[in-house]
């Protein structure tokens, strides 16, 4: 549930952006060179902002997904170890 809050944030987002941007455009008191240079710049911005924040999210799963494993891991041979102890004790 979490994630579709997260998605749908994004998605409002990124049209918040979409928006603010046209509105920018459609008054933007600078010259057309101008603006395609601040546009240039904002997008640069954007993408490096992107990037570092997916390559968080990547490292954050990474981890999760690390902990799962050896918690898995865990609990399968603590299994094992109780199964072969009650084999042993009298079953």
């Amino acid at each position: 549930m979490a994630e579709q809050n997260d998605g749908e944030r994004l998605i409002w987002f990124l049209a918040g952006v979409a928006v603010g941007a046209t509105v920018g455009l459609l008054f933007a008191p600078k010259s057309g060179r101008e603006t395609r240079q601040y546009l240039g710049e904002k997008t640069a911005e954007g993408r490096d902002f992107l990037a570092e924040t997916g390559r968080e999210a990547y490292d954050k799963v990474r981890e999760f997904y690390q902990r799962g494993k050896s918690m898995a891991e865990a609990a399968a041979e603590s299994f094992e170890r109780g199964k072969a102890g009650e084999t042993k004790t009298g079953a």
